[in-house]
């Protein structure tokens, strides 16, 4: 029962801080060492899996109409060898290239980043979550939101595909990072999320391919299945509540909401580690 509970909350903060600009990574870190959850359940391959999984669910879910659109332009582009002025066709390339900066990276620094993730040295944490919110900030103050996502170019495209490698680090936020170059890009808030979530699609089915080899080849022990399931619901769940809740709350208001955020948490997590 603890592995399943445990489970769930980890998976309804991996579905909602996958997609809100607050860092997944970094609450998948620290809460479970605020609650002394040393289960090496929760580090395994097969749960990190399952939660990927989860938040993948969420985005197939929400933009089916979108996915497929951009994958019939895509198909087509390649039939005749030509994309011309058709803007699906042009989005679809773009949201393709978005994802080499990070595929590169995450496999060429492989090691590093496991290292890096292993260590979970909460104060380096607490460090990426105030560069991440001073990154959305600067964003805010910066970009003229003009921008919709029909206009971006190849550039762009590199741009916030860098800053989407960049996300590896824990504490920095993937949606965080890609969603603050977009508005410093001149993007409009709703256009920032939209193209961040869609070219988040390909880099988080590759990791869920890339880590699940493993998973595959040596099978999931049977008491762990509930916990996993559990998990994977509750990603998926909160995932697309994520989705839909930032995509509405952009359309009006500011990112502000999420810079305080990540500071009251970096802040929160350097209270912890000096009371202890």
């Amino acid at each position: 029962m603890d592995h399943i509970i445990q489970a769930i909350v980890l998976g309804v903060l991996q579905g909602l801080t996958e997609f809100l600009p607050v860092s997944s990574s970094a609450h998948l870190i620290v809460v479970p060492q605020w609650f002394g959850w040393d289960d090496p359940f929760l580090d395994s391959n097969a749960f990190d899996v399952m939660l990927h999984l989860g938040t993948l669910l969420a985005l197939v879910a929400y933009f089916w109409a979108d996915l497929w659109r951009y994958l019939r332009a895509w198909l087509a582009s390649l039939a005749e060898a030509r994309i011309g002025a058709d803007v699906d066709r042009r989005l679809a390339w773009l949201l393709l290239i978005t994802v080499i900066p990070g595929a590169v990276l995450g496999a060429g620094g492989e090691s590093f980043f496991d290292t890096f993730f292993r260590q979970r040295s909460p104060i380096y944490i607490a460090l990426l979550l105030v560069i991440g919110a001073g990154f959305l900030w600067l964003g805010e103050r910066q970009g003229d939101r003009s921008r919709a996502m029909a206009q971006l170019r190849v550039r762009d495209a590199v741009v916030i595909g860098l800053a989407q490698a960049l996300a590896l680090f824990p504490g920095l936020s993937r949606s965080g990072t890609t969603i603050g170059t977009g508005l410093l890009l001149g993007l409009e808030r709703e256009a920032a999320a939209r193209f961040s979530f869609l070219m988040s699609v390909p880099i988080i089915a590759g990791a869920a391919v890339w880590k699940g080899r493993e998973l595959v080849a040596a099978g999931i022990p049977p008491a762990d299945g509930g916990p996993l399931l559990a998990g994977l619901t509750a990603a998926t769940l909160c995932g697309l509540l994520a989705i839909g809740s930032l995509l509405a709350w952009l359309r009006r208001r500011s990112t502000d909401v999420f810079v305080a955020y990540r500071l009251a948490f970096a802040a929160a997590i350097v209270v912890v580690l000096l009371a202890r």
